[in-house]
């Protein structure tokens, strides 16, 4: 193994829209959907903490969000923001910092989610990329190797094509070489300029290492929030109460309560769950982990919320289910909805992305609701089904398709 290199920077690209993650992402930033109670952007800058000097963010898609988010220094780490000024692909973003870059540096998605540890260990070689395996490489940028080095990367192979299945999870350590590059490729099927193929045509001069990732998150869906907030809630060890427990309110697991939060008498919480500041709990309502509930929001008499995320601001009222669900800021619940998270067939879950179905491979899961969403009394919503922001429902809806309409800045 190699003497660990002293990098000085990384590069985050950021710049992104992500229609996968509609109809939360019409309103923010991908890099900042919360998981756990912290935007995605936090997590990245957590891990690299101590690790480098200076980060380097690249954004396009509402930038001013990102760069409020987090500043001009975090934790230590001066941070720079480039823009993207054309929406030309993951390779043209990379172009867009290179004034920027010094020498060495550590390149990195903005979207999924890693482990420091990684960070570490990508950080010993020269050149390295970060990879992990997967069921269905039909889905995934393959990488091509001989004596565990990197050759190449094929996008999406197809199911004749054999190259194996490890999977290019986008975080790659590099240096100002991987420009000499930037005008031999061509845009691909997308009409972009693909990172992938700079870095397979300098895999052809350089050796790449490759480190199995020890965890990797994508963040393909919204629905992947979900498998994210577990896995980062799993990860607590114990309670921490900064706020009121009422004395006949039951807590059966690891609970984070922020400050100013209150936990009525009869509620019952059970397993994992996060609570942010200035929260109101109850009385008489169960939430069973592992969930997240922002800050500022209300959980009503007799509501149940189960495995879900609810962003800031968010209010459920009484007589309401909320499970397997993902709820943007300032969603108001009237009384009486319900979320369905379950197929009468037992089957998984389908739902409509860019006009194609996709199964979600999840056997339960609930609603995902975009922000200044304002729920009727007794609204029913069938699984899987998003309704965009600024909508309000009729007394008794049953949202039985997705229910969008027309966003400002949307194609």
């Amino acid at each position: 193994m190699q003497k660990q290199n002293k990098t000085l920077q990384a590069v985050i690209l950021c710049a992104g829209k992500s229609t996968r993650t509609y109809p939360l992402t019409l309103t923010r930033p991908k890099t900042l959907l919360s998981i756990a109670n912290s935007p995605i952007i936090r997590y990245f800058l957590d891990n690299l903490s101590g690790l480098v000097d200076e980060v380097i963010i690249v954004v396009n898609y509402m930038k001013e969000m990102i760069i409020k988010e987090v500043g001009d220094s975090y934790k230590g780490m001066k941070i720079v923001f480039v823009e993207q000024k054309q929406m030309l692909g993951t390779a043209d973003a990379v172009i867009a910092a290179e004034s920027y870059i010094k020498d060495k540096f550590l390149l990195m998605y903005g979207d999924d989610l890693y482990s420091q540890e990684d960070f570490k260990q990508i950080l010993k070689h020269e050149y390295a990329l970060l990879a992990k395996k997967v069921e269905d490489p039909r889905l995934f940028g393959i990488i091509q190797t001989k004596n565990n080095k990197a050759l190449g990367i094929i996008e999406k192979p197809a199911a004749n094509i054999d190259i194996g299945n490890l999977a290019n999870v986008g975080v790659f350590m590099l240096d100002k070489s991987i420009f000499a590059y930037k005008n031999k490729i061509k845009k691909s099927s997308r009409d972009e300029f693909e990172l992938t193929d700079m870095l397979s045509l300098m895999m052809k001069d350089k050796s790449f290492a490759i480190v199995e990732a020890q965890q990797w998150i994508p963040i393909t869906y919204a629905w992947s929030l979900l498998e994210a907030n577990e896995i980062l809630l799993n990860k607590l060890t114990k309670s921490e109460i900064k706020g009121n427990v009422e004395k006949n309110a039951a807590i059966k697991g690891i609970v984070i309560l922020g400050k100013n939060s209150i936990i009525k008498n009869g509620a019952y919480l059970e397993g994992t769950i996060i609570i942010g500041e200035n929260c109101t709990i109850g009385p008489n309502c169960y939430i069973r982990g592992p969930t997240a509930i922002g800050n500022n929001c209300k959980v009503g008499n007799a509501v149940e919320i189960k495995a879900s995320i609810l962003f800031d601001n968010v209010h459920v009222g009484h007589l309401s289910y909320v499970g397997d669900s993902v709820i943007g800021e300032k969603v108001n619940f009237g009384a009486g909805s319900i979320i369905a998270n379950l197929r009468h067939d037992n089957k998984t879950v389908q739902s409509f992305i860019n006009g194609k179905k996709i199964d979600s491979g999840r056997r339960k899961l609930g609603a995902i609701i975009g922000d200044n969403v304002h729920l009727s009394i007794k609204t029913a919503i069938y699984p899987g089904r998003k309704i965009w922001p600024d909508i309000d429902t009729a007394p008794c809806e049953i949202i039985k398709i997705d229910k969008m309409k027309q966003w400002k800045g949307e194609d």
